[in-house]
């Protein structure tokens, strides 16, 4: 090494994970505080496309225009470091917040939508008639601390969003949200049998 040169040696090379087959979308009902930082950690560890926050009804935080900005630099810069850690190619997209009625509006481009509610008995399963023609771009949504409404859900499925449950025991919000991705992924993307 001198003033003017650098010699690198490469003593080690890693792979790095492919994106999933599948577009995978995690839309989340503002969470308080730390919860948002540590679900866009583990959702980009677990291959997730795209992570869109919004305001439902019962979502406690509500930032201002400044404080959303600042969130929304310290997610990408979590996102950052989340991909080096877990070798993805590509980083987790962190969209805008948005409204609840924009979220309907933004969900009518996905080929499956699933709510996951803590009131639906009906698990998710994937539909056999897909394994011709597989969804490309799913997206799942996931309520607040405090859940959905009735008439949330009401719109929801008035929109052609499947109502899922997640099993007998209520989840925190933040752990709802890492089993559902990792449900979604196991049954259509790159953890079950398919990849």
């Amino acid at each position: 090494m001198s003033a003017q040169k650098v010699t690198v040696v490469i003593r080690h090379k890693a792979r790095a994970a492919a994106p999933s087959g599948v577009q995978i979308i995690v839309a989340q009902a503002f969470l308080k505080e730390k919860k948002m930082d540590n679900l866009v950690r583990k959702l980009c560890e677990l291959g997730i496309t795209r992570w869109v926050p919004f305001f439902s009804k019962r979502s406690i935080a509500r930032p201002d225009a400044k404080r959303l900005e600042a969130r929304s630099r310290r997610w990408q810069r979590i996102a950052t470091e989340a991909v080096k850690q877990c070798r993805r190619i590509d980083t987790l997209q962190i969209a805008d917040a948005i409204s609840f009625e924009k979220m309907l509006d933004f969900s009518q481009d996905c080929d499956l939508r699933i709510v996951f509610w803590e009131n639906e008995s009906s698990l998710l399963s994937a539909d056999p008639a897909s394994e011709d023609n597989p969804p490309q771009k799913i997206l799942l949504m996931l309520g607040p601390e405090g859940g959905f409404t009735d008439k949330e859900i009401e719109r929801l499925q008035n929109y052609g969003f499947v109502c899922a449950g997640l099993g007998p025991r209520i989840l925190r919000a933040e752990t709802a949200t890492i089993a559902a991705a990792t449900l979604v992924q196991f049954l259509y993307g790159d953890m079950g049998k398919k990849s």
